[in-house]
């Protein structure tokens, strides 16, 4: 029985070996290392405490002094984050070729400059916690806020990869916000400008396209799409403007879909839930769909005012 239980391993074995011949993509082997997710991962959650220093503490560190905590995070971040970058840089064809010394310098330029970046991205997540806390009546407490809320962990990420983004990084920027994506239903594209005192209020199964610019006070419900209006182009849209831009103190209600790169939505707007719209709307507008007919249907006549809808069912409605 054993025998037959290892022929038959073997023979899916060969089987499947067999098949990673067949010269699909899946299959590539390139001539260097492919980032590791788990890496990226410990990377964001380690930038996590460097963020919020108060909330996420490293609970392995021993040294109870802020600066020397402070020290071994950041020194961990550019270790890990220099190696990464080693790996994904050489997915772009300029550096396909370089040396490794050539790599090293690259990837270390470019982990110092985001680390950099890091007041910028306090600054920004700061004026995201207090719109959370002045937005929703729910909250009791910006703590409840910082531990809690999907949203604003999907912006952290967001304003994380941003940064990278911006640096040209390749790979690291949609992993990071793809796992927050995993985690939260919020799929916010790394590529996506995103101004001050942002606020997701619920979150689950919004997107926010590459190219979207949002500016600052904007408030955006559950169910929402800042999307492109057509991806029949396929490649030749890349780095074409296919997402909307929505200024200033713009309220966007749950299931709206708001598409296509020449879409503006002036400041001040109100888009209300589930409209769709494809072109620009002018600051200070208020839009929803007019009420559409509600029909109920009751078992008992007395509660209807017209013919019955099934008279073998004996079921009514009332407009």
């Amino acid at each position: 029985m054993a025998d037959r239980m290892e022929e038959r391993i073997g023979a899916l074995v060969d089987n499947i070996l067999a098949d990673y011949q067949g010269g699909k993509d899946i299959d590539r082997v390139l001539r260097f290392d492919q980032p590791e997710k788990e890496t990226v991962i410990d990377i964001l959650n380690k930038l996590q405490k460097l963020v919020f220093p108060g909330y996420f503490k490293n609970r392995s560190f021993k040294v109870y002094t802020i600066r020397n905590d402070t020290s071994m995070l950041v020194e961990d971040v550019l270790f890990y984050l220099q190696k990464q970058l080693q790996i994904v840089l050489r997915y772009q064809e300029n550096y396909l070729e370089a040396t490794d010394e050539v790599i090293r310098g690259k990837a270390e330029e470019i982990a110092f400059s985001f680390m950099e970046k890091l007041p910028k991205i306090r600054e920004y997540i700061e004026t995201d916690v207090q719109a959370a806390f002045d937005g929703d009546p729910a909250a009791f407490y910006k703590d409840e806020i910082i531990f809690s809320y999907p949203g604003l962990y999907a912006i952290f990420v967001n304003r994380v990869a941003h940064e990278l983004y911006l640096l040209g990084v390749p790979l690291l920027p949609r992993i990071m916000t793809e796992y927050a994506h995993s985690l939260t239903g919020i799929d916010i594209n790394p590529g996506a400008s995103i101004g001050k005192y942002f606020f997701i209020d619920h979150g689950t199964g919004i997107v926010v396209g590459e190219t979207t610019v949002i500016g600052n006070n904007v408030k955006v419900y559950q169910g929402v799409t800042l999307g492109a209006a057509s991806t029949r182009g396929g490649r030749s849209l890349n780095n074409k403007k296919r997402h909307p831009t929505i200024e200033d103190n713009v309220t966007i209600y749950s299931g709206a879909s708001i598409l296509g790169g020449d879409t503006v939505i002036g400041e001040g707007a109100v888009i209300g839930g589930n409209c769709f719209i494809t072109c620009s709307i002018p600051a200070g507008a208020k839009v929803n769909i007019r009420s559409q007919e509600l029909v109920y249907r009751y078992k008992d006549e007395k509660h209807a005012s017209s013919e019955p809808l099934d008279k073998e069912a004996n079921w009514f409605y009332i407009i």
